[in-house]
């Protein structure tokens, strides 16, 4: 069930969203080793965003997991993750920062009931 939540202030009106959603939910279910039938992506653009100073191209994600994360595998998913931002969105990798909660079955709810 892993769930990837990503804000940036670039304004997506026009970019492909289903490519980055898609590119972004391979990802993490291949690196976290979790079905991709379970990732949930969600993308939103043109948030007031502030990095560094400047309102240049940035973004911040948080992912939430039950299992799979660990500091190899959250290094892997920040390289993922920013690579992606950065081809599709021209987001530098250096204006990207990406939260990892590793959650218990009982904190997270699905189907009108919890993991």
């Amino acid at each position: 069930m892993p769930c990837l939540n990503v804000s940036t202030n670039v304004n997506l009106d026009g970019v492909d969203t289903s490519a980055i959603l898609a590119d972004a939910s391979s990802t993490v279910a291949a690196i976290i080793g979790k079905p991709e039938a379970y990732v949930m992506v969600v993308l939103k653009g043109s948030v007031p965003m502030a990095f560094g100073g400047t309102q240049e191209p940035a973004a911040y994600g948080e992912l939430v997991s039950i299992g799979g994360l660990n500091p190899d595998v959250n290094k892997k998913l920040s390289a993922g993750i920013a690579s992606i931002l950065e081809s599709k969105l021209s987001i530098p990798k250096s204006r990207f920062f990406l939260k990892f909660h590793d959650s218990k079955r009982s904190d997270f709810g699905w189907n009108g009931t919890t993991f």
